[in-house]
């Protein structure tokens, strides 16, 4: 019953391609950030601001990246669509709804691919803001894991939900990919 409303109202938010774009920008920018507060750590970065300042660059090229490469790929794949349309139909559908229609589509996959790692970032790396002042830099670190790992927990845990899967055993997989993330930056030398 839950599983059913909430995927109802969310899956109501997102049609599938904005959903992947969103999951799969987000899944990476969360797995950036996991990297970037280990390696911050364990290469012995003093305070949190330094490793929020590295967060929010790392957000900003992911978001951008997400965003204008999702622009450009939504752009040349509606635009052959609606050529082979257009042939099909021997009509030209430049000033059309089917035109405005990719139009508005295009905005809202660009838009949801830059927010996924947005968050996907920023949601870990806030726990930097409170180091060393509040906690400890090993406590934001765990902290900054601990975001992570949940928030993929709640990508897979999303996804299951919507395909009709365990969202349970969805989110232990992806989640779990935080917890290798961590493992093997813990495992590099140097």
């Amino acid at each position: 019953m839950v599983g059913t409303r909430l995927r109802e109202r969310v899956g109501s938010l997102f049609d599938a391609i904005s959903r992947r774009y969103f999951v799969s920008n987000g899944f990476d920018g969360t797995l950036t950030s996991t990297g970037v507060a280990v390696g911050s750590y364990l290469s012995g970065v003093p305070d949190g601001a330094t490793v929020v300042a590295v967060g929010v660059g790392a957000a900003v090229g992911l978001s951008t990246s997400g965003v204008w490469s999702v622009w450009e790929i939504e752009r040349a794949e509606m635009r052959i669509e609606r050529q082979e349309v257009e042939r099909a139909m021997l009509t030209d559908l430049t000033e059309t709804r089917l035109a405005d229609q990719n139009k508005r589509d295009r905005v809202k996959h660009a838009t949801m691919s830059g927010i996924g790692p947005l968050l996907g970032i920023l949601i870990p790396i806030s726990a930097y803001a409170f180091a060393p002042a509040v906690i400890t830099m090993l406590q934001a670190t765990a902290l900054a894991v601990l975001l992570g790992v949940l928030l993929l927990f709640f990508f897979g845990a999303y996804m299951g939900s919507i395909s009709g899967q365990s969202w349970v055993v969805a989110g232990i997989r992806m989640g779990l990919a935080g917890v290798v993330v961590t493992v093997i930056n813990v495992l590099l030398p140097g």
